[in-house]
């Protein structure tokens, strides 16, 4: 098997301004968000320098046990994400459909809310629509809009009032009384308590979840629900989504929210950018965190050095065999204590060692405040004086030192429950995914791509031994090996025996997976090795302008903008492929194998010293 150094560069650029126009004119896995805003928010602020030195003491590949390659093409380089509407990720929901956002009309069985009837004129003037729409947009944010009613009556107040609340979400309305003529006043509701959904009238035979289509544009998917959620007033849980998506791309997937209407989300459109929403509809279900096939990938490599015949090898092979299934670099950390070696302290019952992995200080740059944060710390050991030095107290850093300041340094396990769940399984995941990751290089390297006996298949959710006569028949795509744990089996030849060897050398007995806090008890679980993507197309185009996109969005197509126009002759080359793969895949892994390099930061930092310029 290829398993040579990688020489090819893969640069990833900041710097795009593209963007939604307002109102007719601007990543898989929570880590990767997590990844993308700290080289994003590190670059853009000239802190590239800082950045460097820090990934000086980050992971390699080989740290994570990433290590083989199965095609033998030679590898070359290019350019990931110089734009960010060069990586564009459509979600597959769980019909297989892929989803698009084509359609920005409100459901038929739905009457607009600020519909008025035809002989009946617009409550509120032109000049009255512009100081709303600026209220709206924060221009105004601590002042208000007074509209007076000059025919007063309940009717006309409860016209205006309606208006202002779906014509401009995110506003309020109250009515005062000044010197006996009355004012309808609009203010915003931004930083006040989010409520639940009011209660109104719901029609019966309406689903309650208000399902659509969220388009979105440089913008991580917590972010853009945390952006509705203020807009309209509602608390972020009430909304519902199968995955998040990268922040550095175009993404397109569907979000589910609780007794909102079509008309009401409509309206946001106007007023945000970077976001987009349609193909509205009615049903009485949320979505669920995984409930998807995968995703739809449209990438684009620019300025590519390989050529043809190397691009259509690599291609080819991609489509025919595809790649190693690894968990990719954003699963474990940017930082020089990976996470991983906090989810074997916590799976050792060590909390002393937990707590000194995330507070105490460490090796390379980091933000000046969590210097001081560490360094306070080691001093002193006192969680408040630790907390004080830190300006957002939300990081893990300093939901670890609230809970010690809370319950005391000798609870720690109540002390680090204050970290969200879903931040502290991600510590013992990615122990699982390094061990994973390691066994699946050695299986591999020992045997290539063709299945032997003691291999693993899955028959239905069960886990089968192959004997030599089953190995024969089937082929590498069908072969599984396990995520450590009490409620797996490990492959009957040699190979198989290393799990063991692994934990046993980490302290831990793969015949005790189970651990006294339930949360921390690993039940284990079976990935493929190896993963074929499917709908695989591709072609290398020439462009002369860097700036220009190279991918036709669904917004472009719903207002009828032409696609992109590439030059027979062109200053540079890009690859543009197209690819579909399951949930819980990384689409870096299917481009490394593609270009054949490290996609650790650390590496890509030492080879490309244009990469922050």
């Amino acid at each position: 098997m290829a398993d040579s150094e990688p020489t090819a560069a893969l640069v990833s650029q900041v710097g795009e301004k593209r963007g939604l126009p307002q109102d007719d004119g601007e990543d898989t896995d929570p880590k990767d968000l997590k990844l993308m805003k700290t080289i994003t928010r590190m670059v853009e602020g000239g802190d590239g320098e800082r950045f460097a030195e820090m990934m000086k003491h980050g992971l390699t590949e080989v740290d994570v046990g990433i290590t083989k390659y199965i095609s033998d093409h030679e590898g070359f380089s290019g350019i990931l994400k110089e734009r960010y509407s060069d990586f564009v990720v459509h979600e597959i929901n769980k019909e297989g459909k892929t989803v698009h956002l084509d359609d920005l009309s409100i459901p038929l069985d739905e009457t607009p809310e600020s519909s008025q009837p035809p002989d009946e004129p617009d409550v509120l003037t032109e000049e009255q629509r512009t100081q709303l729409g600026e209220l709206q947009l924060f221009k105004n944010k601590e002042g208000s809009v007074s509209i007076e009613v000059l025919e007063d009556s309940k009717e006309k107040r409860t016209r205006v009032h309606k208006a202002v609340k779906t014509q401009f979400p995110g506003l309020e309305t109250k009515t005062e009384d000044r010197d006996g003529r009355k004012f309808i006043v609009a203010y915003h509701a931004a930083g006040k308590k989010h409520l639940s959904p009011r209660k109104h009238f719901w029609p019966k035979n309406r689903g309650s979840f208000c399902h659509f289509v969220l388009y979105k544009e440089n913008k991580d998917t917590m972010d853009a629900i945390n952006l509705l959620s203020k807009f309209i007033r509602l608390k972020p849980n009430l909304f519902s989504y199968m995955g998040t998506k990268d922040k550095r791309a175009i993404t397109v997937q569907e979000i589910a929210v609780l007794k909102v209407t079509a008309e009401r989300l409509a309206h946001l459109n106007k007023c945000l950018m970077n976001l987009k929403l349609g193909n509205f509809s009615y049903k009485n279900h949320p979505l669920k965190l995984g409930e998807l096939r995968g995703n739809h990938f449209t990438i684009i490599l620019r300025n590519i050095t390989g050529s043809d015949d190397q691009v259509n090898k690599a291609m080819n092979s991609l489509r025919d065999t595809g790649f190693i299934n690894y968990y990719g670099m954003q699963r474990f950390g940017t930082t020089a204590v990976p996470t991983f070696k906090v989810g074997k302290a916590i799976l050792k019952n060590d909390w002393n060692e937990v707590v000194d992995l995330i507070l105490l200080p460490r090796p390379g740059a980091e933000k000046e405040f969590l210097v001081r944060c560490r360094e306070e710390w080691a001093k002193s050991r006192d969680p408040e004086a630790a907390l004080k030095k830190l300006p957002n107290k939300r990081c893990v850093e300093g939901q670890l030192l609230r809970g010690l300041s809370m319950y005391g340094k000798k609870n720690i396990v109540q002390a680090f429950g204050l970290i969200p769940r879903n931040n502290r399984l991600m510590y013992i995941h990615s122990y699982q995914s390094v061990l994973w990751n390691t066994m699946v290089s050695r299986r591999i390297e020992a045997f290539g791509l063709k299945p032997v006996e003691g291999d693993l298949m899955l028959r239905g959710t069960t886990a089968h031994v192959l004997s030599a006569e089953e190995a024969a028949t089937h082929s590498i795509h069908d072969i599984v090996m396990p995520l450590p744990g009490f409620d797996v089996i490990y492959p009957s030849h040699h190979v198989g025996s290393g799990y063991r060897e692994m934990l046993s050398a980490d302290g831990l007995d793969i015949d005790n997976m189970r651990h006294k806090i339930k949360d921390y008890s690993l039940a284990g679980a079976y990935r493929r090795v190896v993963i074929r993507p499917s709908d695989v197309s591709w072609e290398v185009i020439q462009y002369d302008d860097p700036r220009n996109p190279l991918v036709h969005t669904d917004i472009e197509k719903l207002e009828n903008k032409p696609a992109p126009v590439f030059s027979t002759e062109g200053k540079y080359r890009a690859l543009r492929m197209e690819f579909s793969l399951p949930s819980s895949t990384y689409a870096t892994m299917a481009i490394r194998e593609i270009l054949k390099l490290d996609t650790s930061i650390k590496k890509q930092t030492q080879l490309n010293t244009t990469w922050f310029n």
